[in-house]
């Protein structure tokens, strides 16, 4: 078969992920579609995997990936007439800690959200579903029918196959070796193939887990460092390039050196992995998979035996300049370093105790610095990825091919895939060091309990604000955030103060509600039970910390912190915040057409926007500040500023991020005009959504009357270099008024309170303005992108669905995010976000139910295990007039 010189799009990797592109790319209509892979399909590292799939996973679009992957076994099946390998024998996840139930009550209220068929187990129950366990030690398990494994080969097969059958044209023997690139932009790839270059068919031989010698290792060249050449062997070989738009990396271990070649940056890190094959004794293949997260391991049925894996506490990374250089690479048995993975599951099967190890597979995989895949467009326009499928690639296979080819196809994916974009990395990614560290972390804590606000250390710190020094000798307790070190709370504020003195608020209950309760006061004991006066418009008690993994990372200083804020300021730092600048004679028409609010305003005016997508999703949402008649500063989120910036260049815009180049403190609270105005001789009394230079002190500064939190103030920006004399001088005036500095934690209570959105949460790629309640910020009066998709779905007021606030009687229970929540009884849908408001003392919670659900339905919602009460209300519970934001203090 000749080779082409031409393409719609140049697959680059034979193995699942590569496979499901090619062929969803072929499903969607394109034509024109090559795969190429150096060596025979699957040879890479999709030869050997352990194959496990779990639905149930710990985000939604994770487990709505992983159930397309599983309806799309029989498609594949009538298609080719091949067995895709699918394993449906079930799985069950076993807990042996009260800490390990609690998170497996949280992953059962999760499933019935994803409409996932689920069991919580006993012991017995586990063991009467496989009796070779031992189970004196679990206090419960989750049953999940809908998993079970994957055989790779016959996987990849089944997608080759698929793919073929609808024109994509595979090429195997076939090796990359440059990425051309023009105007930034993608425009083919360099190949060189052997002399008589393969042309993959589906006789391909079995290359899984099952193939190969049975003593020792499996089958594959063994390695103990790095190997090959660019074009190496005796054979003769042939270069030329293929001309493309559209070029996809899916080279697992390899693609962070295919993405070189074109100058980007895809922060991929080969791990060693380690499995084995005991010898058959027996164990029937309609044997369910088990993991075992407390003792780090898993397994399942291999041809009679029992295959054991686990993720051990010190990883080793394959150091090598060209990963998979070699076909079907392993490296040598390392059984010191998986002892406590065997010794664990044979504690597990005590019949492993009687039985040999025939096998043992230790090979590459590619893992990421936070264990998610790297899916999208790198900054080379046309260039995609979709690599790192370190932990569950195989079982999401399908759902990766899917979303990257409506992504490619249509410009987004029907799922919310931020979590996996490439894009959510900064300019630090680039540092091998930072990735391998942060990668090594995730793999050795992979089966660890992560709670809600957990932090992790690894890498850190790295990006600091200018008054990160003065943060830390206050007792800050520091979270990351893209890099950045960002205050959670400030430790110095949980000690015991007097009672504040209460500034009047105005909410849809009663006044005496808000309990202005001193910090330190007798907190109820965790988990009691709710009484009347948590309800609706009763006096409400501050219950301390709450109950079950809300309160398990915590501190009474986010309640001190709020209440500062509510009755004299507080001061917090969002210098992390990204700061993206367009300007230029275009500048306004191409923010017009991709911002939904109207810009065409005078300078020195703020706007509230939304970016949308073709269906009216929600791509992004920031503020847009008019600086000049041909310059606007764009602000959102900490991590988002990489994606938000791609997402403006594609459709034309010339953008700068500037987050770098400027500090950025929020003084907000009654008293902020009398702190700022002590240092300021510039008019202050500039209206709300408006934008003023000015001078504090001796420091230039941008002032913009924005909020987050519900109260009067401003969003100060000033030079980094300028930002610690800001700072210093901030403390120093607002201290006499009782200001106090504080954190992101107080930031997220008191705008749930206000019922601001959050992006990645409450809304998202999936949601739109008028599902969310944000169709005010959607101009009438021009034309964006997005618009016929919110007028298609919702110009009168029709939207299936809308963002309720709940609020659940027991003021202890407080929600997370992602907690089931059921109407009249039966699932209804999910919590977006949650926590605790202390300003108004509610146990606070968004979720979107049916549209029409009034204020005072009662629903359930799943928290710690158990079902609390909750009612819908009117929001926002905090000031609903917003008079304490629009109107000068008096």
């Amino acid at each position: 078969m000749n080779l082409p010189n031409s393409a719609r799009a140049v697959v680059i990797g034979g193995g699942v992920a590569g496979c499901s592109v090619a062929y969803h790319l072929a499903r969607l209509g394109w034509s024109e579609v090559i795969l190429v892979e150096q060596h025979e399909l699957t040879e890479g590292t999709t030869w050997h995997s352990a194959g496990f799939v779990g639905q149930l996973r710990s985000t939604v679009t994770q487990t709505k990936m992983i159930m397309y992957s599983a309806g799309l076994y029989p498609e594949l099946a009538e298609l080719t007439g091949m067995d895709p390998g699918w394993r449906g024998v079930g799985g069950l996840r076993l807990a042996t800690t009260p800490e390990r139930v609690e998170e497996s009550l949280r992953l059962a209220g999760a499933a019935e959200t994803y409409g996932l068929d689920i069991s919580v187990l006993s012991g017995a129950e586990a063991k009467e579903m496989l009796p070779l366990l031992e189970v004196g030690d679990v206090r419960a398990a989750l049953w999940l029918p809908g998993d079970g494994w994957l055989d790779p080969a016959l996987l990849a097969r089944a997608l080759a196959a698929g793919a073929e059958k609808l024109g994509v044209r595979i090429f195997t023997g076939t090796r990359v070796t440059g990425i051309e690139k023009a105007g930034g932009r993608v425009t083919g790839v360099r190949l060189a193939s052997r002399a008589e270059p393969g042309t993959w068919t589906a006789t391909v031989r079995d290359a899984g887990p099952g193939d190969g010698p049975q003593a020792g290792v499996g089958a594959g060249r063994e390695l103990d460092g790095s190997a090959g050449a660019d074009l190496e062997g005796g054979a003769a070989w042939e270069e030329w390039s293929v001309q493309a738009d559209t070029v996809v990396i899916a080279a697992g271990a390899a693609s962070g050196w295919l993405g070189r070649l074109a100058g980007v940056d895809i922060p991929i890190v080969p791990i060693k992995h380690q499995y084995v094959v005991t010898e058959p004794f027996g164990v029937s293949s309609s044997a369910p998979t088990v993991r075992d997260p407390d003792n780090i391991v898993y397994f399942r049925e291999e041809d009679g035996g029992i295959l054991v894996g686990g993720y051990i506490r010190t990883p080793e990374i394959w150091d090598t300049d060209r990963p998979l250089v070699e076909p079907r690479t392993l490296f040598s048995p390392d059984m010191p370093k998986f002892q406590e993975s065997w010794e664990s599951a044979g504690r597990r099967v005590p019949a492993l105790g009687r039985t040999s190890i025939v096998k043992v597979v230790h090979g590459p995989e590619a893992f990421t610095p936070d264990g998610e895949f790297l899916l999208g467009e790198t900054p080379v326009r046309g260039l995609w990825t979709a690599a790192g499928f370190c932990v569950h690639g195989l079982a999401a296979a399908g759902g990766v091919g899917k979303v990257m080819a409506e992504w490619i196809v249509d410009g987004s994916p029907e799922y919310d895939v931020f979590g996996m974009d490439l894009r959510r990395f900064g300019a630090h990614a680039r540092s091998a060091r930072w990735a391998r560290a942060k990668a090594l972390d995730s793999y050795s804590k992979y089966y660890d309990i992560v709670y809600p606000g957990e932090e992790r250390t690894a890498a850190r710190p790295l990006r600091r604000s200018p008054a990160w020094v003065r943060h830390a000798e206050l007792g800050a307790v520091f979270g990351e955030k893209a890099g950045w070190e960002r205050v959670n709370w400030f430790e110095s504020n949980a000690a015991p103060v007097p009672a504040p003195v209460p500034t009047p608020v105005s909410a849809p209950v009663d006044v005496d509600a808000v309990d202005a309760t001193p910090v330190d006061a007798a907190p109820a004991p965790a988990g009691a039970a709710p009484s009347e006066a948590g309800r609706i418009g009763g006096k409400a008690a501050w219950p301390g910390r709450p109950a079950g993994w809300a309160g398990r990372v915590w501190s009474p200083a986010i309640r001190a912190e709020c209440l500062a804020t509510r009755d004299a300021a507080g001061l917090f730092d969002q210098t992390s915040f990204s700061k993206l600048e367009v300007s230029g004679p275009g500048a306004l028409t191409g923010l017009q057409r991709v911002c939904a609010g109207q810009l065409d305003r005078p300078p020195g005016t703020v706007v509230y926007t939304q970016l949308l997508n073709e269906r009216g999703g929600v791509e992004a949402d920031l503020t847009v500040t008019r600086l000049a008649e041909d310059r606007f500063r764009l602000v959102t989120g900490t991590a988002f500023g990489v994606h938000d910036a791609a997402w403006l260049r594609g459709h034309g815009l010339d953008v700068r991020d500037v987050t770098s180049a400027h500090a950025c403190y929020c003084l907000w609270g009654p008293r902020a005009l009398d702190i700022l105005g002590s240092l300021s001789d510039d008019d202050l009394t500039f209206g709300y959504m408006k934008a003023r230079e000015i001078s504090v002190g001796n420091v230039p500064v941008l002032a913009q009357r924005v909020t987050f939190v519900g109260e009067f103030g401003w969003e100060l920006y000033c030079p980094s270099e300028y930002g610690l004399t800001l700072w210093e001088a901030l403390m120093e005036a607002g201290t006499p008024y009782g200001m106090r500095p504080a954190g992101y934690r107080a930031i997220d209570s008191m705008r749930l309170e206000k019922g601001y959105r959050v992006w990645g949460a409450d809304i998202t790629p999936e949601t739109t303005p008028l599902e969310a309640g944000l169709d005010f910020a959607v101009a009438k009066d021009k034309d964006f992108l997005g618009r016929a998709a919110t007028e298609a779905g919702g110009a009168d007021g029709d939207a299936a669905r809308r963002l309720c606030c709940l609020v659940l009687d027991d003021p202890a229970q407080v929600c997370l995010g992602g907690e089931p929540v059921r109407l009249g009884g039966e699932p209804a849908s999910r919590v977006t976000s949650g926590g605790y408001g202390h300003r108004v003392d509610r146990s606070i919670a968004y979720a979107y139910l049916p549209e029409g659900t009034a204020p005072g339905t009662r629903v359930e919602v799943g928290v710690t295990g158990t079902w609390a009460g909750a009612e819908v209300v009117a929001e926002p519970l905090y000031d609903p007039a917003s008079e304490r934001v629009r109107r000068l203090p008096a």
